[in-house]
């Protein structure tokens, strides 16, 4: 079976993938702090959003220096174990959040076991179905941690200089399409896969070619960094600051998540005419206003 899909399947499915990552990560919130997993001791300091993008420079010059040298092996070495250790601790969140009376031994066993049998599947048999769980669970278990290790200050710094970071990288210098490239031929949970035909296999497909955030013939493809990066600012709000809430999500934590869908429509109007665009430039800037307008309706100053 090979027909094609509705031309509006690929963005809405990709909607829904970017409104998953959003509300995990925000569930998240709270198993995180009751075992204090953060990545930063300090959230207030205005140092991790620079070691995180001093981190990311470090890691595109290795990277683009292994796919020179042709030493993919390496590449998908360092992914593997890069989601490996997020879902641990993803899948540990998840399973206190479900079972908050159970030890954390158990649930610590679990979610190493767990990770380890996603991971395994994922590199064995990397259809698009599975690289999506892996990927859905993995950039929510990121943007959770990374928003709880970054207050308001740090995460908006963070966010404004990946938008600037992500526009020179595809628009400018094009080593983010060159990395996407090489990442897409391995098949690892670094992007969303959505086939536009019924019976595509990404498995079995041979490399497909993108420029920026959006499709090619048979699958519609978003970097798992489009739902991360603006989803950290949320889980920031989210954790750090007091104001009214529905549900488990307070109001500029749920503005910052309208506002990153708002922008993510923009972005798919400019994808679906044919015009290849960064994806961080309009979903980091959506969350960061939606978050400001959550903060104004409530009456929240989210600098002091």
């Amino acid at each position: 079976m090979n027909q094609k899909l509705g031309a509006l399947t690929g963005p809405i499915g990709m909607a829904l993938f970017l409104i998953a990552v959003q509300l995990l990560a925000l569930a998240l919130v709270a198993p995180l702090g009751q075992y204090g997993l953060q990545a930063f001791p300090n959230p207030d300091s205005l140092w991790n959003p620079i070691i995180y993008i001093a981190l990311i420079l470090v890691f595109a010059v290795v990277f683009l220096i292994i796919i020179r040298f042709r030493a993919q092996w390496l590449i998908q070495a360092f992914i593997v174990i890069a989601v490996l250790s997020t879902l641990v601790y993803a899948l540990f969140a998840l399973g206190a959040l479900l079972w908050p009376a159970a030890d954390w031994l158990p649930l610590f066993a679990g979610s190493v076991v767990a990770a380890i049998l996603l991971t395994g599947l994922m590199v064995v048999y990397p259809e698009w179905y599975i690289v999506d769980l892996v990927g859905v669970l993995t950039a929510a278990g990121a943007a959770a941690i990374f928003g709880v290790s970054l207050s308001i200050v740090p995460a908006l710094l963070l966010l404004i200089v990946l938008a600037i970071y992500d526009f020179i990288a595809v628009y400018k210098t094009k080593h983010m399409i060159t990395m996407a490239n090489a990442v897409m031929d391995l098949k690892l949970p670094v992007l969303f896969v959505l086939p536009m035909r019924l019976g595509y296999s990404y498995r079995q497909s041979k490399g497909p070619k993108i420029e920026a955030t959006g499709s090619e013939k048979q699958a519609y493809f978003m970097g798992l960094g489009d739902a991360v990066m603006p989803t950290i600012l949320a889980v920031s709000a989210n954790a750090f600051l007091e104001a009214p809430s529905i549900g488990f999500i307070n109001i500029p934590a749920l503005g910052s998540v309208l506002g990153t869908l708002v922008t993510y429509a923009a972005l798919t109007y400019f994808v679906m005419k044919g015009k290849p665009q960064a994806g961080l430039p309009f979903l980091c800037t959506g969350a960061i206003v939606g978050f400001l307008i959550g903060c104004l309706a409530v009456g929240v100053n989210p600098f002091f």
